[in-house]
């Protein structure tokens, strides 16, 4: 796979608890199916982030990688923005 074609999302840091990885919160609006009005859909996903830098709230960029445990499959490339 090139490494171009990975994909790539932005979302809000909801737990770093963990060594070296933070729980990224990813919400997408998109109209219901059936009745059109705008809901939001949230996904939770572990990112692996290396120097522990990213922390509750920052909003970081997370690219797809390899799996590197049981459920991460993501890792952080960069921190957007810091939390206030």
């Amino acid at each position: 796979m090139d490494r171009t074609a990975r994909k790539v999302r932005i979302g809000l840091v909801v737990s770093d608890k963990m060594e070296k990885t933070v729980v990224v919160r990813i919400d997408r609006r998109m109209p219901h199916p059936q009745y059109g009005k705008m809901v939001t859909r949230t996904r939770k996903l572990k990112a692996h982030d290396e120097e522990n830098s990213a922390k509750v709230g920052d909003t970081v960029r997370i690219m797809e990688t390899r799996p590197l445990s049981k459920d991460k499959r993501w890792r952080v490339v960069e921190i957007v923005e810091r939390a206030r």
